[in-house]
């Protein structure tokens, strides 16, 4: 590892399988789970994500996690320590501002950092049904990732791609 901290990495895969200190749930703002990722982390992590789920809604965000803000749970019964919840920007919902996304990726990437993870794994933060193209998410999120203060204290970010083409958006925008 040099000094420019940690090293970045597009893959094809299941996000709730990975080996790393934190993944990344593409959230939506109730936090209770939802379709996609969301759902497939959910029913990986089990009951115990939830139940933080709820107790974070009752206490720090009473009406659910604004876009743009991560937040930290441990990782119930995942391989992982930790999940990092982002609500990304739903297109659909005339959310169309790159900086929103951006925003997931940095803030993500703080709460990893805070929580004392050294890897972290991303999803596609807002491709898929929240409506924006892949190559544009893939674009922001590298270029973000790459200008964060936090790199220097992680070894690795891995992003973990469902569906082929999304992952070749991945790979492109790493060069």
């Amino acid at each position: 590892m040099d000094h420019h901290g940690a090293s970045l990495e597009a893959v094809e895969g299941d996000i709730t399988t990975e080996l790393v200190d934190a993944i990344v749930n593409a959230a939506n703002s109730s936090l209770l789970g939802g379709g996609g990722v969301d759902g497939a982390i959910h029913r990986a992590a089990g009951p115990r994500l939830l139940a933080e789920c709820r107790e974070l809604r009752r206490t720090t965000y009473p009406h659910g996690l604004p876009v743009g803000e991560a937040v930290a749970t441990r990782a119930g019964d995942l391989p992982a320590r930790w999940v990092i919840h982002t609500v990304g920007p739903n297109r659909h919902a005339g959310q169309t501002d790159p900086a929103l996304l951006a925003s997931c990726f940095e803030a993500s990437l703080r709460e990893a950092v805070r929580v004392g993870a050294r890897s972290i794994a991303f999803p596609a933060v807002s491709a898929g049904v929240f409506g924006w193209d892949a190559a544009e998410v893939a674009r922001i999120a590298v270029t973000t990732v790459r200008a964060s203060p936090h790199l220097e204290d992680l070894d690795l970010v891995r992003f973990v791609l469902f569906s082929p083409a999304t992952h070749e958006a991945f790979i492109d925008a790493l060069g």
